[in-house]
Order: C-alpha cells, then structure tokens, then sequence
C-alpha cells in the first residue's frame, strides 16, 4: 500500500515540486493520520489542486473531468449503489456495455480496483475530479447516508436470502468449500462494507459481531455507549464473520481458539485500521473490532482536556531524565491515548523511545514499538530486560502486571531511564497500593515514581443542541456543592438531535486528577499507608479528586451532571 502511495510523492520529487524530505514529512503526515498524501501535499503549499490531480490522473491513465458541471444519466447512477459510491468515494460518469467509468480524486490502489470491479460485476475505468466535487455528487445522487442504509439492506435483501440458500445447500458448517464462497460472494462483501463504512461515520470505537442461537446481534460502541443496529438475518453469521477473517488474514477453518488480527481498508477516501478479536462460543464466533481512526484520534497533549496546572505539572514530570510515570484508570479510560500523546511529545532526534504493547496500537515514526505475544514467551518483562540492552532514554511498558515486571521497570528508572506505563486502579492513590501489593518494596516506589495520573473519559455535550439550565438544590447536593460555589452559572445538557443520533453527546473527553509524589507521600509509602491516607495526604497538597476535576468540566459547560456522577 505505501509503495503505490510512493509512486505520487516520487513522481513530485522527480518532478522537482518537492524535496526528498519534504515527500518524508507528507508521508509522516499520511501514516499518522491516514489522509491522502495529495491533499497533505495541498495543505502543505507544495503544489496546488490542480498539480495534485493532473498527476492522479496521469498516474492512473485517465481524463481529468469537470464533475460540477456534469449531467449524469440517472441510468448510469443507478448501476453503483448508494453504500458503494460512499464506502470507495466514487461516482459513476459513464457507462458503456459492461464497462462502467467512476471519479475518483485520489489514487485507487490495484487491490481497491480488484474490490470495485468485483462488487459491482463491471469492467472499471476511472476519470479524476476534485475531492470537493466527488462528496457534493454523492450527496446529489444518492441522497443522505440514512437513505444509503435503509436502501442498503433493502436492496440486498433478496441476494442475502441467496446467500442463505447457498449455507443450507451446503449445508453444514464443516463444508469449508461453501462457507469460503458464502464469505466472497458480492452481498456478503458489501454488506461488511457497509457495516465498516456506518462505523466510521459514526465516529464508533468497535463494533461487535455477536451470533446467538436464533439472532445474530451487530453493535458499535460510540463515545463508551453501545448501539444496536438493525439485527441481520441469522444465518448470515458464519459467511460475515468468515468475510472478516479473510480480510484480516486468519484461518477461516479454525473456530475452536481466539484468534488476532488486523485490517486497513481505504473506508470514504482515508485509510483505517481495524483491530481484530475472535472468540469462540456456543452458538459461533463472536468477533470485535476495534477501530483505528488515525484522522479522528489526536495524539496531542493540548487536545486532551487536562487543566492548565495537570498540563503544566505533568509535562514537567514527562521532560524529567528518569523516574517511573504511571496512568492509570479502568479499560477504556484512555490511558493509552495519553501516553502516545506523552512519547509524541519527547518523539525528537535526541531521544531513543523504546515501546512493548500488546497490541501496537498506533503506529508513530521514530518510535521503535515491540508488540507482546505472550504465547511464543515474548512477555512485557522479557521485552523490558531486552530494552536496557539497546541503550534507550524513554520507555514505555503497555501495563505493569506482576512483580517481575514491576521490578525491571523500576531497575530501569534508577539506571537513568524515564519509564512511562499503566495500571489498573480506581484513582491515582491506589496505584501505590497495587505496586505494594504486587510485591515491590515501598522505599523502591518511593524512590522511582514521580507522578500518577488518574484518568476517566466522559461524554461531551452535542454543540447543535446544548442546552442550559438551572440545577436543582437536589443536584448540587449529590455533586456536594452549594448555590453559593456555583454563583448562579447554568448547567448544560443536549436535547437531542439528528446530529448526536438524538443521545445529546458528542465525544469525548478526560477528567483527570494528577498525584506528584513528593518527600510527605514518599514518606506515607515508606511506612505501607493505606490508600486512603495517600489520597487525604495528596488531596492537602493540592491534588484535584477526579469528582472535582469532573465537576469543573460541568461548569465549563463540557458535559453533564449524570456523566460525572457515573464516572466518579
């Protein structure tokens, strides 16, 4: 996939419209947020819409057309569905015989061309037109993308009903033969296409294939809540989940262990990953992906809500030559995402970032990144003792998870390293206790942790229909407030619209609380003090409790009462 997507920086490098390092920082850009290198290009000043096109076009054999001002006969729209031209960023423009031409703006890699052609059953040719262009001709002529569903399935319905026939003709699950051609036929693969594409627009964090005894389920989880959508027949549960271990490259014969893999899919003009998670159950396997949207994630330490005095303690703490700093919080908290934000950071030429993760999750350049595989002996210690060989400056251990592991890494902070990891703990307090627990000595904790960052992840209120109010006496109650400490400010919610899908939230954001670990706590880990008292002792020094961090973000209109106390 790069080295098709090297072909349009080298040309511009040949071209003389670009240096060889400024082709390297495009396809930084393009790695780290999966947008078209030509439009990073654009957005760089190095060459201008139309350079960018003519050379897409020139690479890809075809015309440059004026899509704007173009009348398509509604024929030839019709011979692309709806879900298709979304899913590819495509527009159907001529038609001729079995040979249909599509706009593209972009370069369509031979494998996405091989897809197109098979979905549709049609020889495919391309013209080129603008970005701009392309999305105001979809939204044209296929109308909003809650039509593009419901036609979707409607459309596929009798062809899914095939697919079914083809299951029960061959009929046993053991008939590996049907199962594979099931799982490559055209409704299938568009069906998982549509699914992959709704995901991405739904901004969704997983989605969850889910076969019961008469039901097969399909979830996706936006901003921590999961969503059912309309359930598909049962029957279509071994070819769609077979369709998902094909493209993520695992044994479609194995269904009786877990199995891992990846996908990246070009899903409406920008490349995605997904993770992939088998598990084997009663009725099938259960599959979930969890989506890498490398444009809708930030990995900057700006963007993810911390307070002004976490911020400016915490990038003090991060800049330190050696120490341990550990995030914590429940999965799902975003702890990995801060973290990345941390190493993003300290990614210079005079650092050495050395990571162990299970998996990699984002993949950041000049950051050596090792993923575990626990089954053939690579674990988080072993990675760890490997590290100290290979002279780093900055490490990061994806989770501390036993002794072993915890005393290499704090082996490495006291030989000059900075050690980056987390743990699973309610609140930054009960970090310390964890380590006593795993067995670590207290003078060794308290002569190598800096600092512990306690984080959760709360809903944000919908802009397009925030609304304010007063609260209640009973309200400030149960955030422990009065109406003196509010000063008559509003609290907010959403109502409810179209563009939240009616749940009045919007994504996400981190409340925090920040324990600095100076001589008085050292001296409170030293003497093995309860939790409690950590926290009281933090709590006198300044620390914000995550209630209090939470209760901030409600009077700065960012999010809900029941969001805070849900999380606190």
């Amino acid at each position: 996939m790069a080295d098709f997507l090297d072909l349009f920086l080298e040309e511009l490098v040949r071209a003389g419209e670009m240096d060889d390092a400024q082709a390297a920082d495009v396809m930084d850009e393009h790695q780290r947020t999966g947008k078209p290198t030509r439009e990073i290009a654009e957005e760089m000043g190095l060459i201008t819409e139309d350079q960018g096109l003519d050379l897409i076009a020139q690479l890809l054999g075809a015309e440059r057309i004026d899509l704007e001002h173009m009348s398509v006969p509604p024929e030839t729209i019709q011979a692309v569905p709806p879900s298709v031209a979304r899913m590819y960023s495509v527009v159907p423009v001529a038609a001729e015989g079995n040979t249909l031409t599509l706009a593209v703006s972009d370069l369509i890699t031979p494998e996405t061309s091989d897809e197109i052609a098979f979905v549709l059953s049609k020889d495919i040719l391309f013209a080129v037109s603008s970005q701009t262009a392309i999305a105001n001709a979809i939204s044209r002529y296929f109308g909003t993308e809650d039509e593009s569903m419901q036609d979707m399935l409607a459309s596929l319905e009798d062809e899914l009903e095939g697919v079914g026939e083809l299951m029960h003709s061959g009929a046993k699950m053991e008939d590996l033969a049907s199962v594979e051609a099931a799982a490559k036929s055209r409704p299938v693969v568009r069906f998982v296409n549509l699914v992959l594409y709704q995901a991405v627009q739904d901004r969704t964090s997983d989605i969850h294939f889910e076969p019961f005894e008469d039901e097969f389920r399909i979830r996706y989880r936006v901003d921590g809540a999961l969503y059912e959508m309309a359930p598909p027949p049962r029957h279509l549960a071994l070819p769609v989940i077979s369709r998902l271990k094909v493209i993520s490259g695992l044994n479609i014969a194995e269904r009786r262990v877990p199995q891992d893999g990846r996908i990246q899919l070009p899903v409406a003009g920008r490349m995605i990953d997904f993770r992939v998670s088998t598990l084997p159950t009663q009725f099938g396997e259960s599959v979930v992906l969890r989506v890498l949207d490398r444009s809708t994630v930030s990995l900057d330490l700006e963007n993810l809500g911390m307070a002004d005095d976490i911020f400016d303690f915490f990038c003090e703490d991060i800049a330190k030559p050696n120490g341990i700093v550990v995030v914590t919080g429940p999965t799902g908290s975003g702890k990995t995402t801060t973290l990345y934000s941390a190493l993003r950071r300290l990614n210079t030429v005079e650092h050495k970032l050395l990571t162990a993760e299970e998996p990699v999750e984002y993949e950041i350049d000049g950051i050596v990144q090792v993923p575990i595989h626990e089954s053939i002996g690579v674990t988080f210690s072993r990675v760890l003792r490997a590290f100290l060989r290979q002279d780093p400056d900055i490490i990061m251990v994806g989770e501390i998870r036993d002794l072993d592991t915890s005393e290499i890494a704090i082996q490495a902070s006291l030989t000059g390293h900075l050690v980056f990891s987390t743990l699973h703990t309610n609140d930054a307090a009960g970090a310390v206790t964890r380590l006593i627990d795993m067995g670590v000595e207290p003078f060794l904790i308290a002569s190598t942790l800096e600092a512990v960052l306690g984080q959760r992840l709360v809903r944000t209120i919908c802009n397009n229909c925030k609304t304010e109010y007063q609260p209640t006496e009973d309200i400030l109650e149960q955030l422990g407030l009065t109406a003196a400490q509010v000063g008559g400010r509003p609290f907010f919610y959403g109502a409810g619209c179209s563009y939240c899908n009616q749940t009045g939230y919007k994504g996400r954001r981190g409340i925090y609380e920040y324990l600095r670990v100076k001589d008085p706590i050292r001296d409170l880990i030293n003497q093995r003090k309860p939790t409690l008292v950590i926290r009281d002792k933090a709590v006198e020094l300044g620390m914000r409790t995550l209630r209090e961090d939470g209760i901030r973000n409600i009077l700065d209109g960012y999010t809900t009462v029941e969001e805070i106390l849900k999380y606190t």
